[in-house]
């Protein structure tokens, strides 16, 4: 396998939208069972579930799994993508749980932990964690419980992590992200002053000409996938600053790169040139301050910080925050300190 492939393989979306027209000749028969026939690999139970979650529109509106198709019916569907042929071996690696239910899981993931398996990852991810979480449990309807992704975050990456445990709560689910009705809220310590208290970054991500293992943002709308990043300055250091992003769309790397983009890459991004000085002065001591907050933070200084979604069975608002790792604390509170101590000089 290329080093393309590879990256192809791990950028997969987490949802895939199907389309289809009824032909002029189609005969008459349940919509659940057209579909099965037109999608490749996909279960009538996943059908029925994406039918529940409101994920299945036929000429623009919602439809039940039983819905007898006609022809030139245009049908839209809205299905998780299946999961990778990799054997989940139960592994035991700690991971801190915020919220459980029978549908859900929330997890504030700790940085350094992969999501999921693929390739250069095959063990030692948090679905390995919580396949051993879940070994010896049952779920609602007394079957063993497989937990479903419906979205991601960087191993580098710290902060809150939504996992379904049905197949009709990831559909649901999966819709919210698909619709940006998501609250997301990421907070990241970057380089360099803003003139702005807020501003929005649009620009379209796909993988760089330079270095395939990064993204890069593309003015040409052909190229790449469309994305929206809203940032708001929350506490200024001088040399560093500390932002709040909030995510329109959820693309790989998107923050990342985005902050890139407009010249303040995060603090100790290595992969976008932020394990660098690359605002300050060239004093040795404020080298060695820099080099010190690297060792206490060796990561990039982005953090998880809010999730909101509406439940997928009681359909009531739910909202997660989750405080700043040791690591990111840390380090914020050194620039903190060294902003103060500039300022009294």
């Amino acid at each position: 396998m290329t080093e393309d492939q590879i990256i192809e393989e791990q950028e997969q979306e987490l949802y895939e939208n199907h389309r289809f027209t009824v032909d002029r000749g189609q005969e008459t028969m349940r919509m659940d069972k057209y579909l099965q026939m037109r999608i490749e690999g996909v279960s009538r139970t996943k059908i029925q579930a994406a039918a529940k979650a409101d994920c299945i529109l036929v000429n623009g509106k919602p439809t039940k799994s039983s819905y007898k198709i006609k022809p030139l019916d245009v049908i839209s569907v809205l299905l998780p993508t299946p999961p990778r042929e990799i054997e989940i071996i139960p592994q035991q690696i700690d991971f801190k749980v915020v919220y459980e239910d029978d549908d859900l899981l929330v997890v504030d993931k700790q940085a350094g932990l992969v999501v999921h398996p693929g390739f250069g990852n095959f063990d030692g991810t948090l679905l390995n964690a919580l396949a051993w979480y879940y070994q010896d449990k049952r779920g609602k309807d007394g079957n063993p419980i497989t937990p479903y992704l419906v979205h991601r975050i960087d191993k580098d990456t710290s902060g809150l992590l939504l996992i379904a445990k049905t197949e009709e709560a990831q559909a649901h689910l999966a819709k919210q992200f698909f619709d940006h009705t998501i609250e997301r809220k990421y907070n990241a310590l970057v380089w360099g002053d803003f003139q702005e208290d807020d501003g929005t970054i649009v620009g379209n991500l796909s993988r760089s000409a330079k270095d395939r293992r990064i993204m890069a943002v593309y003015d040409d709308p052909e190229i790449g996938k469309h994305a929206v990043t809203h940032w708001h300055v929350l506490e200024r250091f001088g040399y560093v600053t500390l932002v709040e992003c909030v995510l329109e769309t959820g693309r790989t790397h998107q923050i990342r790169a985005h902050m890139k983009h407009i010249g303040h890459p995060l603090f100790n991004d290595a992969a976008y040139g932020g394990d660098q000085i690359l605002k300050g002065t060239t004093f040795s001591k404020y080298k060695q301050f820099v080099d010190n907050c690297f060792t206490l933070l060796p990561r990039q200084a982005l953090h998880a910080l809010v999730l909101g979604f509406e439940h997928p069975s009681t359909h009531k608002q739910m909202h997660f925050e989750s405080p700043f790792p040791d690591d990111m604390h840390a380090v914020i509170g050194k620039w903190r300190n060294y902003a103060q101590h500039k300022l009294s000089e």
